[in-house]
């Protein structure tokens, strides 16, 4: 789909792990001028490799102190309004389709279990709950893996 070479694995690995880094620190890199890295970026921008860049923020400096995963089951006809729901819920960081029992995973973040609480009491016109809280976690998001 992309035809991309070790250069431009390089450069997706080099700003998935700084997104700040300069042109010039990636050029040394990479062994290529700042002219020619700044064209292959803006190709893999346009072809949609790089999708954006990102501020990794620390929820906690914002009181954000309950991180959380919800399971929603519900009944296939709900989604579309179920999706229009939290789209509208900035707390909700992801929300996936998957398989199994419970079709809907949510990652969510609260300043308490009592916004929480309420949030999942909202979810329940939906459909079945489970949600599990996090005590701490060993890895946080990070890029994807890049090979070559």
């Amino acid at each position: 789909m992309y035809n991309l070479d070790r250069v431009d694995y390089k450069i997706i690995e080099l700003l998935q792990s700084n997104a700040r880094i300069t042109l010039k620190e990636i050029a040394s890199r990479v062994f290529l001028t700042s002219p020619a890295v700044s064209a292959r970026i803006d190709k893999l921008e346009r072809s949609g490799v790089i999708e954006g860049y990102h501020a990794r923020v620390n929820r906690e400096a914002f009181a954000y102190e309950i991180k959380a995963f919800i399971n929603v089951k519900m009944d296939p006809s709900c989604r579309d309004e179920f999706y229009k729901f939290v789209e509208g819920v900035p707390n909700v960081i992801q929300c996936d389709c998957v398989t199994g029992d419970y079709v809907i995973f949510l990652e969510v973040l609260f300043h308490d279990t009592q916004e929480l609480d309420d949030f999942v009491s909202h979810l329940q016109k939906y459909g079945e709950t489970k949600t599990q809280i996090v005590f701490s976690s060993a890895v946080e998001h990070r890029g994807l893996p890049i090979e070559a």
